[in-house]
């Protein structure tokens, strides 16, 4: 079978050279009984590359079963995968056949292979030895023969490297890779997409006729990252063709709303002239981000030192300024409530040059409050709720902070 002819039976569309090549290795590897790893991101089409090199090899005739491991349980996914005999564990009210055993003579394609616990991995192994497997349960062996296809979408040596996934399995399972491209390094196949995804979903939506983009709509287009690949493109195909009755031709402006906003820190880092780095070409570098770190802590010190001072005038301030310390809330007070000005530091300076005494000094607001629980206790000897009330706490608080600062 031709390449144009694999693409046309299986609607698959597009020209890039990455595509091409993965089908190629496909139609070549189908009538093999080799076990093949197509890795690609989510969304790709992995799936659709494992119907072809079944559909084009001997066992065709056979079943196909797709599987993914990770929509699987971990307690049960041996019982899935190989079967179990009655009363093997709870609920097994009787014998059942596993997938492996279902597939005998056919394909079984394993989706997100890298989501398998250990234990499932050491009877898969066995399985692509000997063709030999054991049901949950059971004590006799029984033979089959499958051809695995495995997918996934996750860097497969990593994960060996990191212990999560055996290294004598992964050469067993990739003996044959396919390398399925993300939909955003496929070009004009993007437009190519989108316009067969509008043609089927007007005729599915029994609609006139199918939306159109302008050349500004379809540079935009291309220009996207495509995080979910061509499902995310048939989605928001279908999406644009059932809410846009009215005006059919698409245009930037009316695309972007619904384009979901990529989050900036999955774009790449650019190198600017200078030698720094700056996420997407944009903001400080960082020297500018430490400076406005220290002149954000000052301004902070600043703060504290207004807070503390107005404690010592008025007593009973202490629980509000205590609060919005922990609600991470404090501002600085207005001038006119103060009555009195603080000289703040210069947040101009050199890094080096922060006076770290002072912050140590300022940053007693504990101790200050400890001092007038004291007081207060002394105050009213000892009469927790008129301290309290003297405070403006609850008696409770007050019995809290009494066992926190260990107060006799």
């Amino acid at each position: 079978m031709t390449l144009q002819q694999i693409k046309q039976r299986y609607g698959i569309i597009g020209n890039t050279p990455e595509l091409d090549r993965a089908l190629e290795i496909a139609n070549v590897v189908a009538p093999t009984d080799l076990s093949v790893m197509i890795t690609g991101e989510s969304g790709s089409g992995k799936e659709v590359m494992g119907k072809v090199i079944h559909e084009n090899s001997a066992r065709k005739h056979g079943p196909y079963i797709a599987v993914n491991c990770g929509a699987i349980p971990e307690g049960t996914i041996d019982s899935e995968l190989f079967g179990h005999e009655k009363g093997s564990f709870t609920g097994a009210h009787e014998a059942r056949k596993g997938y492996f055993e279902v597939a005998d003579k056919g394909t079984i394609f394993l989706d997100e292979v890298g989501e398998l616990p250990l234990g499932t991995q050491v009877r898969l192994l066995r399985v692509l030895e000997t063709g030999e497997f054991i049901r949950v349960g059971s004590s006799k062996s029984q033979r089959t023969s499958v051809r695995v296809v495995s997918a996934t979408n996750v860097n497969m040596w990593q994960a060996v490297q990191q212990g999560t996934f055996r290294e004598d399995l992964y050469y067993r399972l990739n003996a044959i890779p396919i390398m399925l491209p993300p939909l955003r390094e496929r070009g004009s196949d993007i437009a190519l997409l989108f316009k067969k995804f509008a043609i089927d979903s007007a005729e599915r939506h029994r609609l006139k006729e199918p939306i159109n983009l302008t050349p500004e709509a379809q540079q935009l287009l291309m220009g996207y990252r495509w995080p979910g690949n061509v499902r995310q493109l048939r989605n928001i195909v279908e999406q644009i063709n059932v809410i846009e009755t009215e005006d059919r031709e698409i245009d930037g402006q009316k695309l972007r709303l619904y384009l979901p906003t990529v989050d900036a820190s999955l774009l790449p880092a650019v190198r600017t002239a200078q030698g720094g780095s700056t996420e997407n070409g944009q903001g400080p570098n960082e020297r500018e981000m430490l400076y406005a770190v220290i002149a954000k802590l000052q301004q902070d010190v600043n703060v504290l030192k207004e807070h503390f001072a107005m404690i010592q005038d008025d007593p009973k301030d202490l629980h509000k300024i205590a609060a919005a310390y922990r609600e991470g809330s404090l501002l600085p007070l207005p001038s006119s409530e103060r009555g009195y000005t603080i000289e703040r530091a210069p947040v101009d300076r050199d890094p080096e040059d922060v006076d770290h005494t002072e912050v140590e000094e300022t940053l007693s607001l504990e101790e200050k409050e400890k001092e007038l629980i004291r007081k207060a206790l002394i105050k009213h000897r000892n009469k927790r709720k008129s301290a309290a009330q003297e405070l403006g706490i609850s008696e409770r608080t007050l019995y809290r902070k009494i066992k926190e600062y260990d107060i006799p």
